[in-house]
């Protein structure tokens, strides 16, 4: 089953320039897009304070869902799909495992930890984005419908680890969402 998806997926790739075009640069630079989004984010002139501590929350997400993948990588050693005949790679191949894809971990850690903390609107953006980038590293050949499956797990378990353990309002919370706030 997992085949015959990233065969499905991956099937129009190099037949439409314009389609192949797009997802490359999905793939690209949707992660970094999603960063620095969060970033801005910092700025928002409603709900300032939760919303800082919804973006310190994102980027513990991402980097916690990050060093996960890396600890999982140490033990699980899968082949690319474009190493193993199944797909058709239209970027450069990558040189480490195949699972889990660390740009679906980054981006689902971060539509996540928005969601949970109640940011709906934002929240369903990132998920957005975050599903194109779910699609585009299929679609260039680069992983399995699993890799993906596997990196939005760790990146939604991230986040729910990190919204157990970081809570808004303690003395750390104030302290980290005060820099740059006048009001403080």
């Amino acid at each position: 089953m997992d085949v015959l998806i990233t065969q499905w997926i991956n099937a129009a790739a190099g037949k439409s320039a314009l389609l192949d075009m797009f997802m490359i640069a999905t793939t690209q630079y949707c992660v970094p897009l999603v960063v620095l989004l969060v970033a801005l984010q910092w700025w928002s002139a409603s709900d300032r304070m939760h919303v800082r501590h919804t973006c310190i929350a994102a980027g513990l997400s991402f980097v916690i869902g990050l060093g996960l993948n890396q600890i999982i990588l140490l033990f699980v050693h899968r082949v690319r799909p474009y190493d193993a005949g199944v797909s058709h790679l239209i970027i450069s191949p990558s040189s480490d495992w195949s699972f889990p894809s660390d740009h679906v971990t980054a981006t689902i850690a971060i539509a996540t930890a928005f969601l949970l903390h109640g940011i709906r609107r934002r929240g369903a953006a990132f998920l957005a984005a975050a599903g194109l980038v779910c699609v585009s590293r299929i679609y260039v050949g680069t992983y399995y419908f699993t890799d993906v499956l596997g990196g939005a797990a760790t990146g939604a378990s991230a986040a729910i680890a990190v919204r157990w353990l970081y809570w808004e309002g303690t003395r750390l919370d104030r302290l980290a969402t005060g820099i740059s706030n006048p009001q403080c």
